[in-house]
């Protein structure tokens, strides 16, 4: 029997039709979805979703005969996964067994101490000093880069040079800067 006549049958309240219409189809179905979202519990779920509403679409004489059953089902399957997707942007959170500790203990995830605060406040202000010590051109880079904010194509513009001119001065502003720390010992801290 092809998949139209089982689908008939179902509308008609013959239930094995749809055991078999279930036992042809499923392997390719979770198959699908299992692709689409990496994991076997929701890949579970979100199967027995597209199933419920293939019957609710059945019985309430829904389905058209315009095309294949299987990719009437895929479309189904398809369209559950990315409903879920747009409620979980806006509703899901981590869960703790999905990321590494590392990830949960980052820093960057924290709220900085007092005393973080005033350490990165005390290292900016040793760069800020260190700057002194530059040539006028790698230092007014710098500060455009790091404190303005600018791209080095508004640095260019700003200074009149060519990119590549105030590519090349970053460069050596940073060469200038690791020699500094390390051949006169200068503390960011103090």
């Amino acid at each position: 029997m092809t998949d139209h006549e089982l689908v008939e049958l179902y509308e008609n309240g013959n239930d094995n039709a749809f055991d078999i219409l279930l036992a042809r189809h499923q392997a390719y179905i979770y198959s699908y979805i299992l692709f689409l979202v990496k994991d076997s519990d929701a890949a579970n779920d979100f199967f027995q979703d597209t199933f419920q509403r293939a019957i609710i679409a059945i019985r309430s004489h829904k389905y058209q005969t315009s095309g294949k059953f299987s990719a009437w089902l895929t479309r189904i399957a398809h369209n559950i996964v990315l409903d879920q997707g747009r409620k979980c942007e806006n509703t899901c959170t981590v869960r703790e067994d999905q990321v590494k500790p590392k990830t949960l203990n980052s820093l960057r995830l924290s709220e900085s101490t007092h005393e973080d605060v005033m350490i990165d406040t005390q290292s900016r202000e040793g760069i800020r000093r260190m700057l002194d010590y530059l040539p006028a051109p790698q230092r007014e880079v710098i500060i455009m880069r790091f404190y303005d904010d600018l791209s080095f194509k508004e640095i260019a513009e700003q200074t009149g040079v060519s990119i590549n001119t105030a590519l090349g001065r970053m460069r050596y502003a940073l060469i200038n800067l690791r020699k500094l720390i390390g051949e006169k010992r200068f503390s960011l801290v103090g």
